[in-house]
């Protein structure tokens, strides 16, 4: 067996191990296996592991945000753009410009390398401290700006870390083009995520087929990241605006078989190249034991605890003034989005949990500068990366638990819970009541047998006491082959209902996925029986 493929079985079981102990100890994944990856790392005798940073950075990342930005709620992010924004752009440039002086007045390092470094450490990864708080109940609007932060700040660091890598190269930086340059590359990919989203959509509806669909759905976050990052962008904000107009506009376009199929393809997917992500993650160490020939072990300890513990306190300094401020000036602000409970921010930003983006960025570092010589303090930047992806990750990352539950933030959200749910009911009553409607209608223009509107009507009654009852679909009407065209009429009658309520706000994301899927459930059970039908003798 090839080395590699041995490599990658092993990896496959020390995922599935590690995820099955995480799921006993009710912790993130991603939290122990970079632990896990770092014991392995240390085993002597096993393979060097090194991660191809330009592997991860144009093969890993679009679909990873795409599929993010494709399960965010378009509506909650609208509504939470300003501290989003002020997250993914402000704090991240606050965190950069921290770590940067940091890193010259503390260690010595070049204001243009202290501005790589920072960078590369400013943008939080969202993935782990969500596992956890989704868990935990959490109010709604925490998880919003977390997964938005999440979603949008890998491009602003991008960016940054981009106008620094040059100017060490070159030798020269100018503000005030990378400022209007920034704002530039910003308008240019939302314009280019919304253009592949249309386009995109457009295909896939003419296309209808699921299996092209789903390869379709593979290839349009790399349509979508590619051409901006090859000219000078990130790529990240034009996969992040793809994905949030798919999500949005998808609902009538994309057809029921393509979504039950593309939402276990997808969940596999992402499950295993996340998985995969942390665990090699934590397998760098090894790699990154060379900077101890340069610098000494006293040295770089002291390093890594400085640089982690600047971009962990800016975040803290940032998030209060940032989250209050705004109220204190504007009263009108104050009254139409008031201010929450000081645990809101402390929460932000104790959950600043640096991750796979840091890395791949540090390890994409160039070997050389323009006039050939190496690039300066590269190994030191990536070490320094490494230990805060450690000490944020697994350190912060293990006690997040025991902060949330301090904060007294368990099951907060349960109130919001419970007002879906009721909401979730009554979309599920009234799109039902539609179609039953349209039941009666069809008798005096349909020539369909009594038997059988009958039959349907008693479904649709069952159906209608479960609901009421606060039940799920168990009372789901079978479908009936030989009227195959008029069960379809009526589960279109539901879709469009479900999709008025939500579009006019009656029904939230997550209530909306599940209906959605149970239709999507129902229209398949039915194709099924139709095919059937059609294969009898």
């Amino acid at each position: 067996m090839p080395p590699e493929l041995q490599i990658l079985v092993l990896l496959s079981v020390v995922l599935v191990a590690v995820s099955i102990v995480a799921a006993r100890l009710k912790t993130s994944p991603a939290i122990l296996l970079v632990l896990a990856g770092v014991l392995l790392a240390l085993i002597p005798g096993l393979p060097t592991v090194k991660l191809a940073p330009s592997f991860v950075l144009l093969f890993v990342l679009p679909p990873v945000i795409y599929s993010s930005a494709v399960a965010m709620s378009w509506r909650d992010f609208r509504f939470s753009i300003r501290p989003i924004s002020q997250l993914a752009i402000g704090c991240v440039a606050f965190t950069t410009l921290a770590a940067a002086a940091a890193a010259h007045w503390l260690l010595g390092l070049p204001w243009p390398e202290g501005f790589v470094l920072g960078a590369i450490v400013s943008p939080p990864d969202a993935v782990a401290p969500l596992a956890l708080a989704r868990r935990m109940g959490l109010p709604r609007r925490l998880l919003v700006i977390l997964e938005g932060e999440g979603l949008a700040n890998d491009a602003t660091a991008l960016v940054f870390y981009r106008f620094a890598v040059v100017a060490v190269s070159v030798g020269a930086f100018s503000l005030g083009h990378a400022i209007v340059n920034f704002a530039e590359i910003a308008a240019g990919e939302v314009l280019w995520g919304l253009a592949v989203g249309w386009g995109i959509l457009k295909f896939r509806h003419w296309v209808r087929d699921p299996r092209l669909e789903i390869l379709l759905s593979v290839l349009t976050p790399f349509l979508a990241y590619w051409p901006p990052q090859q000219a000078g962008g990130s790529g990240v904000l034009a996969t992040v605006t793809c994905g949030l107009y798919i999500s949005w506009n998808g609902l009538r376009l994309i057809s029921a078989a393509t979504r039950l199929q593309g939402i276990f393809f997808w969940d596999f997917l992402i499950y295993c190249t996340e998985g995969m992500l942390f665990l090699v993650t934590g397998l760098q160490a090894r790699a990154l034991l060379d900077a101890f020939n340069t610098y000494g072990t006293r040295q770089l300890a002291l390093s890594a605890l400085l640089i982690s513990v600047v971009i962990i306190a800016a975040r803290f300094i940032w998030m209060y003034p940032a989250t209050y401020l705004p109220r204190w000036l504007s009263p009108a602000f104050a009254r139409e989005d008031p201010a929450p409970p000081w645990q809101w921010p402390f929460l932000l930003a104790y959950t600043g949990i640096r991750g796979i983006v840091s890395l791949a960025a540090a390890l994409a570092i160039p070997l050389t500068i323009e006039n050939g010589q190496a690039f300066p303090h590269r190994d030191l930047i990536l070490f320094l990366t490494y230990s805060v992806i450690l000490v944020t990750l697994v350190g912060q990352g293990l006690f997040l638990p025991v902060v949330i539950r301090a904060l007294g933030l368990v099951n907060a959200g349960r109130r919001e819970l419970e007002i879906e749910k009721a909401e979730e009911i009554a979309a599920r009553r009234m799109a039902i009541e539609a179609a039953m409607l349209h039941l009666d209608d069809s008798n005096k223009r349909a020539s369909i047998d009594e038997k059988t509107l009958q039959a349907l009507r008693n479904a649709y009654r069952d159906r209608l006491k479960h609901v009421e009852a606060g039940g799920g679909e168990s009372g789901c009407p079978d479908a009936i082959p030989a009227h195959a065209d008029i069960v379809a009429q009526l589960l279109a009658i539901e879709r469009d209902k479900m999709i008025i309520l939500f579009r006019e706000g009656h029904l939230k994301d997550e209530p909306r996925r599940r209906i959605e899927r149970d239709l999507d459930l129902r229209e398949a059970e039915l194709a099924n029986l139709h095919l059937l039908d059609e294969a009898r003798p």
